[in-house]
């Protein structure tokens, strides 16, 4: 075993095979899930499945729909499947699921074993008919909920937590929105839900709006999406952001607006911003593409280095690396190049081929950065194996200097509302120095974005705490009460 090997397991707090290798080469944090939703727009499937589509960054395990047919007695229809949405859908699957409404998620979770069971939406029979529950997040205090639900008799079909409301409304002695409100007003976290029954479709957000929700127009009827950038694949128009604590409920009626939840404080998470959302969406009307910019300004005014080029990690980082490139004069280009074609996952039996893995995923351009200083703009560092890799992957192709810049604030603690981290002792920023970590990753410099020029970088709300964002990953303040000890993965 090698030196540099021997470090990496030694870094990963030895989680050798399971830490570094689990899923993806990468030790970036995970996508958390996506949801997608139509009311009252015909051929609904479709237009989920191409919503999903765009959706796909945000969860690449398993991908479903649902959908309601109103000619036909408004019976549920659904299909799900591990894999990519193109994988578990095609023409003929799609225009089986007929209907003019539907909800629709992609999924990537720890939480829960990776099987069939667990994909969304996840369709009950309770005693008014048909229940789906699609959700991005994490519901914190599930653990609880579930065994208090399992002493009263509930049997859970699936290992996620997403499964408890479910159980909370058909429990419930009173009509499905009274108990669909009570049934929200118990659950503790960050989540998007939309859920579905035969004839009402229920849109609601967490009451900090930790995890993003946008509704669009249709014609006469309304599409719901984690990011906006799904509403451009299909043409609908972008109404506004569904509102912290904010309850929508549709049926043939209508819309109506309630609440189930006052605002306390809106925290956004930061890490959409950062890493997560694409960069054609806008999150609390913020484009995310123009945020990341802003990041790169800022992180070049803070810590300015003399260098030849500034390059970007593809690809949630190449919009600051223009950005910082702008504020210092120093030519941006494309030093670094992500081959889109190897897979969702590239597991390998050695650490030799996972490192050899690596190259396959992300290649530097030797024309490019040969002889040259390179500042390297990343969003982050979770336990410096990756940017280790990186860093060498860039003198290896001639590079004589590498500096490596992070578009966020060092990452401390651990998430605990839909972001599958590390637990705190493996996150590299927890435990070591600045100066430490750019010796650990072989960086001639090393300089994080400081929490200020980060939330003065996004914007926002000027008169909310952190201007409405959640920052808990960097200074340990959670917008909610949270259990160390509870499973902090993505319940979705």
């Amino acid at each position: 075993m090698s030196d540099e090997i021997k470090q990496l397991k030694l870094w990963t707090g030895n989680h050798y095979n399971e830490g570094i290798g689990r899923d993806d080469i990468f030790d970036k944090l995970r996508e958390e899930c996506g949801v997608f939703g139509v009311f009252n727009v015909p051929n609904a499937s479709s237009l989920s499945y191409y919503g999903l589509h765009a959706l796909q960054h945000r969860g690449e395990e398993s991908a479903g729909i649902c959908t309601v047919d109103t000619e036909d007695g408004n019976s549920f229809a659904y299909h799900r499947g591990m894999g990519l949405v193109k994988e578990v859908f095609d023409k003929e699957r799609i225009s089986s699921l007929k209907g003019d409404r539907s909800i629709g998620h992609v999924r990537y979770s720890t939480a829960g074993e990776s099987k069939l069971a667990n994909a969304q939406p996840l369709i009950f029979r309770y005693r008014d008919g048909d229940l789906a529950v699609a959700t991005n997040g994490n519901i914190v205090n599930a653990p609880e909920i579930r065994k208090e639900l399992e002493s009263q008799g509930s049997i859970f079909q699936t290992s996620s937590d997403t499964e408890v409301i479910a159980h909370l409304i058909a429990r419930s002695p009173k009509d499905f929105e009274t108990a669909a409100k009570e049934a929200l007003q118990r659950i503790i976290g960050g989540f998007a839900f939309l859920i579905m029954t035969n004839d009402k479709l229920l849109v609601a957000s967490d009451p900090n709006g930790l995890r993003p929700l946008v509704m669009g127009k249709m014609g006469d009827g309304y599409v719901f999406s984690s990011e906006s950038c799904a509403f451009e694949s299909i043409g609908a128009e972008y109404l506004r952001d569904v509102q912290p604590g904010e309850l929508l409920y549709f049926d043939e009626n209508g819309m109506r607006e309630d609440r189930y939840a006052e605002v306390e404080r809106r925290a956004t998470c930061a890490m959409e911003y950062i890493y997560f959302a694409r960069p054609d969406s806008d999150i609390n009307t913020i484009n995310i593409h123009s945020a990341r910019k802003r990041m790169g300004k800022q992180l070049a005014m803070e810590s300015f280095v003399d260098a030849d080029i500034v390059t970007g990690v593809p690809d949630s980082s190449i919009s600051a690396a223009i950005g910082y490139a702008e504020q210092t004069g120093i030519p941006y280009e494309l030093g670094l190049i992500k081959n889109k074609y190897t897979g969702r996952t590239f597991i390998q039996p050695s650490q030799e081929l996972r490192e050899q893995g690596v190259k396959m995923k992300l290649s530097a351009v030797r024309k490019v950065v040969e002889g040259k200083r390179v500042v390297m703009i990343d969003d982050s560092i979770v336990r410096g194996t990756t940017s280790r890799r990186i860093v060498n992957m860039l003198r290896e192709a001639g590079a004589t200097e590498v500096h490596v810049r992070i578009t966020s604030p060092p990452f401390k603690n651990p998430c605990y509302y839909g972001i599958d981290t590390p637990d705190r002792k493996e996150l590299i920023a927890s435990s070591r120095t600045v100066e430490e970590i750019r010796d650990m990753i072989n960086a001639d410099s090393l300089t994080f974005l400081s929490n200020e020029g980060f939330i003065d970088s996004v914007g926002g709300n000027d008169g909310a705490y952190n201007r409405g964002m959640c920052l808990a990953c960097f200074d340990n303040d959670y917008p909610t009460p949270v259990n160390e000890e509870s499973d902090k993965s993505c319940s979705c």
